[in-house]
């Protein structure tokens, strides 16, 4: 009798696991009533949606494909012959940034006044107007304000910015250390 029990439970789970949807086919299922969504993506991307490791099922007999190029560090300017993006379809670059010990320049430490503020985002405007490409940060430390420009992995980076801010009349601009972003 156990014996018997044992093969019905068993043919119910493989009528079951015969029978189960992956993920992406169960988002897809048309139901009354309901919106539908649709699915386009990449078999390596299948492959990792719907782990087929984990199911035992295996998509293909060969291991998924490694790209072997690095990400692009930043998005790509438009060149002066093309266009910019016109259609809602197009998404813009992203890139994933990591927390990292790197240095910044601090051009400017108000107080916590509502006018050291303005006085932080107006320098932070300026400096970006004349380095588009280089990132600026306003954040209140309590109790102050202040101005904080680049990403730089190097002493010597930060320091060739700290040279150029000081030239545009930011005389109390400083190399300081601390976290900075880093695109991958």
């Amino acid at each position: 009798m156990s014996r018997l029990i044992s093969l019905l439970i068993l043919c119910v789970g493989m009528s079951m696991h015969a029978n189960a949807q992956t993920f992406t086919e169960r988002v897809q299922k048309k139901q009354e009533g309901k919106g539908s969504v649709i699915i386009r993506q990449s078999q390596e991307i299948d492959d990792l949606v719907n782990d087929p490791t984990a199911t035992g099922v295996q998509t293909s007999s060969q291991p998924p494909k490694v790209n072997s190029q690095p990400p692009l560090a930043t998005p790509q300017q438009p060149r002066a012959n093309e266009k910019e993006p016109t259609t809602e379809t197009e998404q813009p670059v992203t890139t994933v940034t990591r927390k990292v010990t790197g240095y910044r320049v601090q051009a400017f430490a108000g107080g916590n006044s509502r006018k050291d503020r303005q006085t932080a985002e107006h320098i932070r405007n300026k400096i970006k107007a004349e380095f588009p490409n280089i990132s600026v940060y306003v954040h209140f430390y309590s109790p102050r304000w202040i101005c904080r420009v680049g990403n730089f992995r190097t002493y010597e980076e930060a320091h060739q910015m700290m040279v150029r801010l000081q030239n545009m009349g930011y005389k109390q601009a400083t190399v300081v250390k601390g976290k900075i972003n880093v695109a991958y």
